[in-house]
């Protein structure tokens, strides 16, 4: 409750606080940025760890299944994330906000390439599609929690995996769901920031982010949690585990980053290079030093597979990695939505996007790097979310007794070479 005071103050200050480079735009850019930068942070967490679920049940994975409960706490912020992307949506639709540069009429009946897009970048899409799209996505993480306490309730038909193969069928059916509706809301909510630009790898390197910031949530919720007497059968070979994936997800995150980068860099396309010039020469901070906390760290310390059993190593790596794709989210959110109020707060000016990115140069609050403020939000909204997951943890036994991968899990065991 104090983490979600404090950042519900944060957030009142960030919509007064507008840096002076922007603020005769009066569009509360700050507030309005943060809003976004958070609500899409973590209700692709929500939406990544469906997926994983999702993905674990068809493979006939057993080895998640002592602590499945947290991703199903996970999976179920989906719904109060729907609120949040239906918000945002009104916005656009009412412009209560000036977040995308798409929205505005005027800029697409005067701009080609807008007006090539307007059929998927307009209000209408964004706030209909937010809402049956995300409120499909929590339709499908309900029916596997429900399912997954049906088979604690109902254990009789456990023994044929009877309930089991439902899950198995709504799991099935989500996965193509998921993997063509995830990067339509993510070329909306994020990419569309930056409207004239484009790539076909900017979705994959998002979820890939989101899934490394819920895994690294999940080890540090996991040790905390064990350190209270909890999640006894969580074991460091589960841990263990977590950590892989966290070190593989963070190459993996590093492929998808370094493709989009050299392939846009090699072909020296105008409206493709634009998005990392503009990065690139003015928030170098956020540019490099995205790469040095998402791929240069995690690697070196998770290399050693001994690092990946060892809770003080773990810790630390986890929060770095969290607070790390943190800051992926908002090096590409926030140049986009203050070029966006530049260009709102300075219409006089000629030449359009390569004049008004001139004033990106030097320092400004809450843009060029995150500040105390967007610090404050983001521990806010992390506060929201876990106490939203510990509520779910109250709701049915940690340990699903009857699920039929449970022994399996129970006894999983990683060679470890010490």
């Amino acid at each position: 409750m104090g983490m979600m005071g404090l950042g519900l103050i944060c957030l009142v200050i960030s919509f007064i606080a507008e840096p002076e480079q922007i603020a005769g735009a009066g569009v509360h850019q700050r507030f309005w940025s943060n809003f976004l930068h958070n609500s899409t942070f973590f209700t692709g967490m929500a939406f990544m760890i469906t997926f994983i679920l999702a993905a674990f049940i068809t493979a006939y994975s057993g080895w998640h299944v002592t602590f499945k409960r947290i991703w199903e706490g996970f999976s179920l912020f989906l719904i109060p994330g729907l609120v949040l992307m239906a918000l945002l949506g009104v916005g656009v639709f009412a412009h209560f906000h000036h977040l995308y540069h798409w929205s505005d009429p005027e800029a697409v009946a005067t701009d080609e390439v807008l007006k090539g897009k307007s059929s998927f970048l307009n209000a209408g899409w964004y706030l209909f599609g937010s809402i049956i799209i995300v409120g499909l996505w929590a339709f499908f993480a309900n029916k596997l929690r429900q399912l997954s306490i049906e088979e604690d309730e109902r254990g009789a038909e456990v023994a044929n995996f009877g309930i089991h193969r439902q899950m198995r069928k709504y799991a099935a059916l989500f996965l193509p769901i998921a993997a063509f509706m995830g990067p339509a809301m993510i070329w909306q909510w994020i990419m569309s920031v930056d409207a004239h630009w484009y790539s076909t790898l900017f979705a994959w390197y998002c979820m890939a982010s989101w899934f490394l910031a819920a895994c690294s949530l999940t080890i540090l919720l996991l040790i905390y949690l064990k350190s209270l007497g909890y999640y006894e059968n969580v074991t460091r070979e589960h841990l263990h585990d977590l950590g892989k994936y966290m070190f593989a997800f963070s190459i993996f995150w590093t492929y998808c980053w370094f493709s989009q980068y050299m392939l846009i860099w090699y072909g020296n396309i105008g409206e493709e290079t634009i998005y990392f010039k503009e990065r690139v020469s003015s928030y170098a901070v956020l540019f490099y030093g995205n790469l040095v906390i998402n791929f240069v760290l995690p690697f070196l310390i998770l290399m050693r597979n001994t690092t990946k059993r060892r809770y003080g190593t773990l810790i630390f790596t986890s929060i770095l990695v969290f607070l790390g794709h943190w800051w992926d989210f908002f090096y590409m959110i926030k140049p986009g939505t203050f070029i966006t109020a530049q260009e709102i707060a300075h219409q006089g000016v000629e030449g359009g996007h390569e004049a008004i990115g001139e004033h990106g140069a030097g320092f400004v609050a809450g843009f060029t790097i995150p500040g105390l403020l967007e610090l404050g939000i983001l521990i806010g909204f992390l506060g929201g979310f876990i106490y939203f997951v510990f509520t779910r943890l109250e709701k049915a036994a940690l340990t699903p007794v009857n699920d039929p991968y449970l022994e399996e899990s129970l006894h999983h065991e990683v060679q470890a070479y010490e």
